[in-house]
């Protein structure tokens, strides 16, 4: 079961995702490649806080 913080998290991910899509398809392809960073870093940022709940 997804709870708020999990549906806020894949929500950032997928604007994150068509910001990066629409750059890479509009020419900007550096600026494209510079928010696809962005993807990886959210998830991990993500997983972080899951394991850290999960300890205490």
């Amino acid at each position: 079961m997804l709870k708020k913080s999990d549906l806020c998290i894949l929500l950032a991910v997928f604007i994150a995702f068509a910001t990066t899509a629409f750059l890479w398809f509009t020419g900007q392809r550096e600026e494209g490649l510079f928010t696809a960073t962005w993807i990886p870093s959210i998830l991990s940022f993500a997983i972080y806080f899951k394991v850290i709940t999960r300890k205490e």
